[in-house]
């Protein structure tokens, strides 16, 4: 019996390792004998099931190192199912062992049939719970399904975004224009489960004097030119979401009127008499600072806490890592294949000039950009002048920070020095805080030349 994730054995008795992995034979199995090589292993190979020992080195007789392991893997992936293998005398150990999260415990000198017993069932829950998760994720709306990012902060945006979607709060996305507001606000909309429709208005795009109308709607013979009465885009959003483009741009004497339907939930079209209930869920975005305007007179202060009952920021294209080249991607597979040119590629000069470019204009700068090059570009390959933008300072500008060595060894001198910091120099406290041993640490600290 074979598994995609490997079963990881962690004993660093090399001689009792050897047997436990002949004894689980039926299971594609990989080992580690210390806490750093089983990491190295867990990050590499994603077992679904882990067999430790709580003695490891650099101690064996201590279960410190065993219990930080423990620790480790689960908060690296949660799901993973840790049996933990303990001495006849050691029960105490085990049970806090499954207090922290382990799967189950097996006193040593274990029964090989009860060993494998215990495996199998762990391996099985584990492709259950796998599978389900899964299939939760085919039945259940995501708000990244239109989000094309990797970075760490759009990331923890999206997470937040599903996290809300269930609750009726309004919400306000803050960001620079081209940042994806719209995007995630369809996101929100689409988790939230809402049977209504999701209805956008830019309160920048409409003329002052139709907005309100836009907005609220209006009753036939209302104004000149009324012929039939006609719902608002709040009334049409009666059970989905109302998206308020640009909130920062709605006019003085309306924001009165939508802080009355906010706290009211009910509206009264223009020429009508009648108050209507709306059932609808507020998001709100701007590019504007609402603080400023309101100390300024020009926005109520009143709306804005009304609005701000969940605030996002979403970061420009410039501070998400990666995101410019991904997306830059994205657009060129879906330009290439509308106007059939699908050997379409950038050159590596115009990669490195995507991920130096400032792209103020953001996903939006960025969009036009590919779209302009894909049509426009004479050859198979899309250069700097394609894209309109200036080739790089120096060649292989980006490239050259992507070297693995460099940026490891920036980050591991980093890392070292913070730790000595917060250790006050001392290399035991230190070598603590970064989970390595003092031979380790001070090999570290030669090769990267630190006293």
């Amino acid at each position: 019996m074979s598994h995609e994730a490997p079963l990881l054995i962690v004993e660093d008795d090399l001689a009792l390792q050897k047997q436990i992995k002949w004894t689980l034979d039926r299971f594609e199995s990989v080992t580690a004998s210390d806490r750093e090589s089983a990491l190295l292993q867990l990050r590499r190979h994603q077992p679904a099931v882990v067999t430790m020992d709580l003695g490891l080195p650099p101690d064996p007789d201590s279960v410190s190192e065993g219990f930080k392991l423990l620790e480790q893997i689960l908060d690296i992936e949660p799901a993973t199912k840790v049996i933990v293998l303990t001495g006849q005398n050691d029960q105490g150990h085990a049970l806090r062992a499954v207090a922290l999260g382990a799967y189950d415990f097996l006193a040593k000198p274990f029964e090989p049939d009860v060993l494998n017993l215990v495996v199998e069932r762990a391996s099985r829950l584990a492709e259950l719970q796998a599978e389900n998760r899964r299939l939760q994720a085919l039945h259940q709306p995501d708000a990244l399904s239109g989000l094309i990012t990797r970075d760490t902060e759009m990331l923890r945006i999206s997470r937040l975004i599903e996290r809300v979607a269930g609750a009726d709060a309004t919400v306000l996305l803050l960001g620079e224009s081209g940042t994806g507001k719209e995007v995630l606000s369809q996101g929100l909309h689409t988790a939230s489960k809402r049977p209504g429709r999701f209805i956008a208005i830019n309160c920048a795009a409409i003329p002052e004097n139709l907005l309100e109308s836009e907005l609220f709607g209006y009753e036939k013979g209302a104004f000149t030119g009324a012929a039939k009465t006609t719902p608002g885009k709040i009334e049409t959003a009666h059970h989905g979401t109302l998206f308020l483009d640009e909130i920062g741009d709605l006019p003085h004497s309306l924001q009165a009127k939508l802080l009355r339907f906010l706290q009211q939930r009910t509206i009264e079209r223009l020429g009508g008499r009648s108050e209507i209930p709306v059932d609808v869920r507020v998001v709100c975005a701007t590019h504007q600072d609402l603080k400023t305007q309101i100390s300024e007179g020009r926005f109520r202060e009143d709306l804005f806490y009304r609005l701000a009952e969940i605030v996002v920021n979403i970061p420009p294209l410039r501070s998400r890592n990666g995101d410019a080249v991904l997306l830059a991607h994205a657009f060129l597979r879906r330009f290439s294949q509308e106007q059939r040119r699908n050997s379409l590629q950038f050159s590596d000069d115009a990669l490195d000039a995507i991920e130096c470019h400032p792209w103020p204009g953001n996903v939006r700068e960025l969009l036009n950009a590919v779209k302009r090059a894909s049509i426009m570009a004479d050859g198979e390959r899309i250069s700097c002048d394609d894209l309109g933008l200036p080739a790089p300072a120096r060649e292989g500008a980006a490239t050259a920070e992507l070297d693995l060595r460099t940026v490891r060894e920036a980050a591991e001198r980093q890392t070292i020095v913070a730790a000595l910091a917060r250790a006050n120099g001392n290399i035991v406290k230190a070598s603590e805080l970064l989970g390595v041993s003092r031979p380790t640490l001070y090999d570290l600290m030669k090769k990267l030349a630190l006293k």
